[in-house]
């Protein structure tokens, strides 16, 4: 203890901390997840197409995106704690006005209201690197990836149940207190930032990347319904293409960037942002079809409810929150980079074999797939806390708002390009199938074994690629020491 006293860091102080970004995943996934379910219910109460109620989470992603930089930016100029905190009350107001939406179109501005409390997390990250001692970072870390899986899975099947039984609304009304308790808690718990970069805010820049990003998360979320080549597709990925191109063009020569160049495209966050943002790709394509699986009824799936299917995911939660924190703990000694490699390796194996034995596993060998995808699971994690702990000891603190907001921006493309590409392909494989009761005309698209290993297979090379990937990684810690790398490295 008298050592992290000596280095400048209060050690009472972090564990306070720590509860705060621990509970956090918790009560974003709590949240979010309980959503999933209630869509249905939401269609049918206000009367609209499922194309319409796909912007209930659409427009969530599409604000979230662009705040996550932009407050991130914020937050180095003016303290990380500020800013945390005016995400955190974005997020609870929006929370809080969800449940009283008394139409669709307020229900679509209230999730934007919510879209920019996701800054939350690249600046809790921030928080985390800047005032934990170094030692602590990777445990911390990876107790915030357990938190993730574990809210996913509670998060599915109670969101099932409340929505079944009190309806769509009372998600939002039980999660507001949960909220009001976070913003309490941090606002009470949280220190600020000791690194703070003042200057003025790149206006030009924010408004580029605006333009660039919500364009091209409209095109890859509607081109599955509309057509990848259909003229409004095109469109809407012309003009983020030459909005991206002239943002790259102004933060080259503006004098506060908004996303400085130099420090996303270093060599360690050059590749944690391409990590990433493919490792999203690929867990979101996998999410799509293990949800398929788990629902169809059989040959075509196990037949299993939500509420099944999210007791189902269990073991895998299990096992990533005991792998999660494990892995913080032996990092420091043994590198970030060689657990990062294996991650990838372990869930490129994982899904190589979901594509070549899940076609055969329903509706007889349920347990093997839950183990497979406890397995790939098991991977993505350690992949992921190693990331994540090679950014954030790659880059100077005083910009640690801005590279944790740029990994999250590149983080939700991925989450974006998954379910489009995975609907794509269930799409062009599948078969017609007539539910039971259902009149003699209704016919449903199920997808065929041939949807799934194609599923399966491109994320197996997307992990594969990102193992090869993570060999060029400049090791920040090994032998218990850590290192910060200037941006240079």
């Amino acid at each position: 203890m008298e050592a992290v006293k000596n280095s400048g860091y209060d050690l009472s102080y972090a564990k306070r901390a720590m509860l705060v970004v621990i509970i956090l995943p918790l009560l974003v996934m709590y949240t979010e997840a309980m959503l999933t379910p209630a869509l249905p219910t939401i269609q049918k109460e206000f009367a609209i197409d499922p194309n319409d109620v796909s912007w209930v989470l659409t427009i969530y992603l599409l604000v979230g995106t662009v705040s996550v930089a932009l407050f991130g930016k914020l937050g180095d100029m003016y303290g990380k704690k500020k800013m945390f905190l005016i995400a955190l009350a974005f997020y609870t107001l929006g929370v809080i006005l969800n449940g009283f939406a008394p139409s669709f179109h307020w229900l679509l501005v209230t999730r934007a209201i919510q879209g920019f409390g996701m800054a939350i997390f690249p600046l809790a990250f921030a928080l985390v690197r800047e005032e934990f001692p170094p030692e602590m970072v990777p445990q911390v870390q990876g107790m915030i990836s357990a938190m993730f899986a574990v809210g996913m899975v509670i998060a599915l099947p109670l969101g099932a149940w409340v929505t079944q039984n009190w309806g769509w609304r009372m998600t939002y009304h039980s999660a507001a207190p949960l909220a009001v308790l976070m913003f309490i808690l941090a606002w009470r718990i949280l220190r600020e930032s000791r690194y703070i970069n003042p200057g003025k805010l790149d206006w030009v820049g924010a408004v580029l990347l605006t333009v660039a990003v919500v364009p091209a998360l409209v095109g890859v979320t509607r081109a599955p319904n509309i057509g990848w080549t259909s003229r409004q597709t095109l469109i809407l990925f012309g003009v983020a293409i030459v909005s991206t191109v002239l943002l790259v063009l102004w933060e080259k020569r503006a004098e506060n960037p908004l996303i400085p160049l130099d420090i996303i495209s270093a060599r360690n966050p050059a590749i944690v942002n391409i990590g990433i943002m493919f490792a999203a790709f690929g867990i979101s394509m996998m999410s799509q079809a293990n949800t398929y699986i788990f629902q169809m009824q059989p040959p075509y799936g196990f037949g299993k409810t939500i509420l099944q299917s999210g007791i189902l995911m269990t073991p895998m939660a299990g096992v990533m929150l005991i792998v999660a924190p494990l892995a913080g703990r032996i990092m420091p000694r043994i590198g970030a980079k060689p657990l990062a490699t294996t991650g990838a390796l372990t869930a490129s194996l994982g899904l190589g074999m979901l594509s070549k034995y899940a076609p055969q596993l329903p509706p007889d060998h349920l347990w093997a797939f839950v183990g497979l995808i406890t397995l790939v699971g098991t991977g993505i994690t350690l992949m992921n806390i190693s990331l994540i702990n090679v950014l954030v000891f790659s880059v100077p603190p005083r910009v640690m708002g801005v590279a944790t907001g740029a990994n999250s921006l590149f983080r939700n493309f991925g989450s974006t390009w998954g379910p489009a590409i995975a609907g794509t392909v269930m799409s062009t494989y599948y078969v017609l199938f007539h539910p039971p009761g259902a009149p003699e005309w209704v016919r449903i698209k199920i997808p065929t074994p041939k949807a799934y290993e194609v599923l399966f297979g491109t994320s197996a090379l997307i992990y594969l690629f990102l193992a090869v990937l993570t060999l060029a990684i400049v090791e920040v810690m090994k032998g218990g020491r850590i290192r910060t790398l200037e941006p240079a490295e």
